[in-house]
């Protein structure tokens, strides 16, 4: 991707895909539908952030950019060794994708909403809607493979 190439943010009043070109990251944009204020700022994470059962609607359903959600416990070996390849894709689609990581044990509501009963799970959203659910863990070329409709 070259340095002149719009990011593309989804519209969290309208769901409208909006194109914000590099120059104009870190401000406050303006929907071309319907023009509710795009607030850039945040959307640069190179981290993974935490999602929670209070964050998730904001976070993950109101989400501008798509949403990879690495779903995880502590106890687990798999979640430990899928860790540094989350965190990696975090760095490498920031202002494209956002990557959450959700503790199971920590939040109840969300693990039973979506029914996670193998860890780790990546759950990955696009306009709110869940998408695709991937079980274990995966090498970072085949998690790549999944979201590239999405990116």
């Amino acid at each position: 991707m070259n340095d002149s190439t719009p990011y593309m943010f989804r519209c969290p009043n309208c769901m409208t895909k909006n194109r914000i070109p590099q120059d104009k990251v870190g401000t406050i944009a303006k929907c071309g539908k319907c023009a509710t204020r795009l607030d850039t700022k945040n959307l640069f994470l190179p981290q993974p952030v935490t999602i929670t059962d209070g964050n998730f609607e904001r976070m993950v359903i109101q989400s501008p950019l798509p949403v990879l959600l690495d779903c995880w416990a502590g106890w687990c070996g798999a979640c430990t060794m899928l860790s540094p390849v989350i965190e990696a894709l975090a760095d490498e689609w920031k202002g494209r994708v956002r990557v959450g990581k959700l503790d199971v044990e920590a939040n109840p509501l969300l693990n039973a909403r979506f029914t996670i009963r193998s860890l780790p799970t990546l759950l990955i959203f696009d306009g709110g809607q869940l998408k695709d659910t991937l079980i274990g863990a995966l090498p970072k070329p085949q998690i790549v493979q999944k979201m590239a409709p999405f990116i």
